[in-house]
């Protein structure tokens, strides 16, 4: 059962990561600031999923990412 749900999880992970960049080209600083939130949010999910799957490349961006969103978020 959990093998189904982390399989799902890119779906997930990849609608957040649309909505994220969305939210982070807005000129309003509060939808950039929720835009940075969500990618750090998909980060996570992408860090899971790519864990499961063995694509360990996939999960060293996404740490690198979750790193840069961070620092965007308190830029912001």
């Amino acid at each position: 059962m959990l093998d189904v749900l982390i399989n799902a999880l890119q779906w997930p992970a990849l609608v957040t990561t649309l909505i994220s960049t969305w939210l982070v080209s807005s000129t309003t600083k509060k939808n950039r600031n929720l835009g940075f939130w969500c990618f750090i949010t998909s980060n996570i999910m992408w860090i899971l999923w790519g864990w499961h799957v063995g694509a360990y490349a996939l999960v060293m961006m996404q740490i690198g990412l979750v790193f840069l969103n961070l620092r965007g978020t308190f830029k912001n």
